[in-house]
């Protein structure tokens, strides 16, 4: 298959890009170290993530949306609190698991040098149901720089719908078909698919942690997959 008319590129960002696992873990485990509490901080994590996602997907559909990432990443939070017995943290301790953990995530290693020889010949954005701040204060964290961030935030609709992906094409000028939606969960890149946009599944086997995957199968084949991101690179001919 040829890759010539793809001129843009847009990506997941929440673990296709940033190591979300570790970074809520590590601040899990910081907390409960300061309080004394042990608790399995890798599965703890796993249910912000789990359970946050789940407040975000196909919001909007319905009515508008009065909350983002960051405010299901603190309702969630405060939920897990109550059913892990970790009353114990303070104001300070959620405030940095919730939100400046979040906005200190690092990017999966294979992702800096690939970015730049991505955006040589294509537009290279942040496609993403993380809140805009978020990706700011990410992007600025590792260094990367996008052509353009294009947070359902802004959208107000967001993945799955369909509406998240034409605004999408819509705001780059470029008909879904000249846009590949690159992603590690299927479930995004079978909803890019539905309107139209090529698909390039990048595995991430530890993006729930090295001894915890999930995997959600695909529902249509995909047109680019590769194991990192150098592999892209050398897929795309960047």
């Amino acid at each position: 298959m040829s890759f010539e008319n793809i001129k843009a590129l847009t990506f997941d960002t929440g673990g296709t890009i940033l190591d979300w696992h570790s970074g809520f873990r590590d601040a899990f485990a910081a907390a409960g170290q300061a309080h004394g509490l042990v608790r399995d901080w890798a599965l703890i994590a796993n249910q912000l993530r789990r359970n946050s996602l789940g407040k975000m997907v196909n919001l909007g559909q319905h009515e508008p949306a009065t909350y983002n990432f960051d405010g299901a990443h603190r309702s969630t939070l405060e939920e897990l609190i109550q059913e892990h017995e970790l009353e114990d943290f303070s104001e300070e301790d959620r405030h940095r698991i919730a939100y400046e953990a979040a906005h200190e995530f690092i990017c999966w290693p294979d992702f800096v040098e690939a970015l730049p020889l991505l955006r040589k010949e294509r537009i290279c954005a942040s496609f993403t149901i993380l809140s805009y701040r978020l990706i700011i204060d990410t992007a600025r964290h590792n260094g990367l720089h996008w052509d353009a961030v294009l947070s359902c935030e802004g959208i107000g609709k967001y993945k799955m719908l369909p509406e998240a992906y034409e605004t999408v094409a819509h705001y780059l000028q470029l008909d879904p078909g000249e846009i590949c939606m690159v992603a590690c969960h299927h479930f995004d890149l079978d909803s890019a698919a539905a309107v139209g946009f090529k698909t390039a599944h990048v595995r991430r086997p530890e993006e729930w942690g090295p001894e915890s995957q999930l995997d959600f199968p695909a529902q249509t084949p995909r047109d680019i997959q590769v194991d990192t991101f150098p592999d892209l690179v050398e897929v795309l001919g960047s």
